[in-house]
């Protein structure tokens, strides 16, 4: 069964369910003022309405089975979302290591959803969150990250070192991240990295805070990845200077 959101596609697109039954079915979950982040995928068609593309996306739903945005994930997982060289690898038999014809599209970058309420929320699907320095748009700083992932894939060492690298995120820009996951860890991750709420790996739950508070921008936040390579710069020339003073 194909499960999509959005309204619009050709008829044949849709299996048994219509996209407002099962936005319908979302809201009926939320309280009036609630709006729900979830995963979903985006089609897109050509002039003959044939299926084009598609993205890993996440949507907004509110309670009126509204959807309030969408978010295309930009970072994707060769040979998972899409085949790398296809006019290499496909005449040699590869393809994708996941079922489907099409290829995943990727979207602009990180980019957020200014939700009523909430405010400008940053989006992160799965592992887009280890990409130091691209991870927050920075002419449109947002309050917080939402890092949705499913580790399931990579057993029991894979979740903890995923934490770890969006932990590090936090740091890096001085905003808090909240990670859903279907199989943990799922946590809620102050801008500081600390823990403040976890779901263990393989345990059924749910974490519930206030939003925690972003920190004023960090110096990594303003630099991105240049200020690895200054502090590299200074390193190096701090030993040309000692290695001169020795002679």
């Amino acid at each position: 069964m194909r499960d999509y959101l959005e309204d619009g596609y050709p008829f044949y697109a849709y299996d048994w369910s219509s996209p407002l039954y099962l936005r319908r079915r979302i809201a009926r979950l939320l309280g009036p003022d609630d709006i729900l982040l979830t995963g979903g995928t985006s089609l897109s068609f050509d002039r003959e309405d044939r299926i084009a593309g598609a993205t890993n996306s996440v949507f907004a739903v509110d309670a009126q089975a509204r959807l309030r945005g969408r978010y295309d994930k930009a970072h994707l997982v060769p040979y998972g979302e899409y085949l790398p060289m296809p006019w290499l690898l496909k005449p040699l038999g590869l393809a994708r290591l996941v079922p489907g014809d099409i290829d995943f599209t990727s979207g602009e970058g990180p980019g957020n959803l200014t939700l009523a309420g909430f405010g400008s929320i940053g989006i992160q699907i799965c592992y887009e969150i280890i990409f130091s320095g691209q991870t927050v748009d920075r002419a449109h700083r947002p309050r917080l990250l939402f890092n949705p992932s499913n580790d399931a894939w990579f057993g029991s060492w894979g979740p903890p070192q995923h934490l770890a690298q969006a932990r590090m995120r936090a740091i890096e820009e001085g905003l808090p991240i909240v990670r859903a996951t279907p199989t943990g860890i799922s946590a809620i991750i102050a801008a500081d990295g600390r823990l403040l709420a976890t779901v263990a790996h393989e345990t059924a739950g749910a974490a519930e805070l206030p939003m925690p508070p972003a920190l004023p921008v960090t110096l990594f936040a303003r630099l991105g990845n240049l200020a690895a390579g200054l502090v590299m710069a200074a390193m190096i020339a701090l030993a040309v200077a000692l290695r001169r003073r020795e002679r």
